[in-house]
């Protein structure tokens, strides 16, 4: 078996290329999604879906934004906790909260988060003296973070409620069962690897140490609370009746999450919602997607517009600063240039 999965590797790695296999998933999961959407919208009612926004209560709205902020905040801390795992603890919290959270309004947004966030840390961390190795060290960890809390959240939810993961994926309570143990089992080794030593990943100049036992408990504890705070947004948004409850949800919104992930597209768009609409099938279509554009609104448009106007407001400082700088400099430049033009004159006329 062994033997036959690195023979299809070897095959992938020297016709096709693994890059080129990402992005034909990447597209299929987008058809597949597109396909879906098609499917079950062409015929929607759309003044059903404005009176079912009318009809959410605000108090609900209000609590699902309070989640959401809960969320970003909790992500400002992927990058606290990545500079500390590097070594860069003297970076105060402030920048790496403004790194955190620009980054990661704007890399949902656009799509390709790796490339977008990385670019948006990079600037702003290259002004506190770290160069594009240590930022790429703090992607790997920040993404590492997000993983560990996917990985747990997925496994204790599917292991609960294997149900839910069904709705999505059309297996069996048992399959899913086991899928969810796996990811358990995986967490679990994982844990015993880093608690056991220090280690390592990479060579060079790119090698980062992995966080200890302890402080992957930790990690892991961000990414669940980053998660739930999400979920928890998404929860107070979906229509009240009929019931669903928690865990079940969460696990559906962290499923299709990853979905959205994997497809590369701008926020999940399409990808996301195609899979939320499938799994939550006993709501009807038009208050599900009333639900769903809300949490657009809440969870990609609004921290994304909040994003573009710190980094604008960040780089009209710095701007400023620069000019300011340039203009108690110059006096001094043109004082010394005469200064500077007569110790020859005095030389050569053999004065003193």
């Amino acid at each position: 078996m062994l033997h036959s999965l690195r023979a299809v590797a070897r095959f992938f790695q020297t016709y096709i290329g693994w890059n080129k296999l990402g992005v034909l998933l990447s597209l299929a999961i987008i058809g597949v999604a597109a396909t879906v959407l098609w499917r079950m919208l062409h015929n929607i009612n759309i003044d059903e879906v404005v009176f079912a926004l009318k009809a959410t209560p605000p108090h609900n709205i209000v609590l699902a934004a309070l989640f959401v902020a809960g969320g970003y905040f909790t992500l400002t801390f992927y990058d606290w906790f990545a500079l500390r795992t590097i070594g860069r603890s003297k970076v105060p919290y402030r920048v790496a909260a403004l790194a955190g959270f620009t980054s990661y309004s704007i890399g949902h947004n656009i799509g390709a988060t790796v490339f977008t966030g990385g670019a948006v840390r990079y600037r702003i961390y290259s002004h506190h003296g770290l160069d594009a190795v240590e930022v790429a060290k703090i992607c790997f960890v920040a993404g590492l973070t997000f993983w560990l809390g996917n990985v747990t959240v997925l496994g204790l939810g599917i292991t609960i409620h294997p149900s839910a993961a069904g709705a999505i994926d059309q297996l069996g309570d048992t399959a899913n069962r086991l899928i969810g143990l796996g990811l358990l089992t995986v967490l679990g080794c994982y844990l015993a690897w880093v608690w056991s030593a220090q280690r390592e990943v990479g060579k060079g100049g790119w090698t980062v140490k992995l966080p200890r036992g302890p402080n992957t408990l930790l990690q892991i504890g961000i990414g669940i609370i980053d998660l739930g705070c999400c979920a928890l947004a998404m929860y107070m948004l979906v229509p009240g009746e009929p019931n669903i409850d928690f865990i079940t949800l969460a696990v559906i919104f962290v499923t299709a999450t990853l979905l959205g992930f994997a497809s590369h597209s701008p926020g999940g768009l399409g990808v996301f919602d195609a899979a939320m609409l499938v799994a939550l099938y006993q709501f009807e279509k038009e208050h599900l997607l009333a639900g769903l554009l809300l949490f657009r609104v809440l969870y990609y448009l609004t921290p994304f517009a909040l994003a573009l106007v710190l980094l604008g407001v960040r780089e009209l400082l710095l701007n400023l600063r620069g000019t300011r700088e340039k203009i108690e400099l110059a006096p001094v430049t043109k004082v010394a240039a005469p200064i500077l033009s007569v110790e020859p004159e005095n030389n050569d006329t053999g004065r003193p």
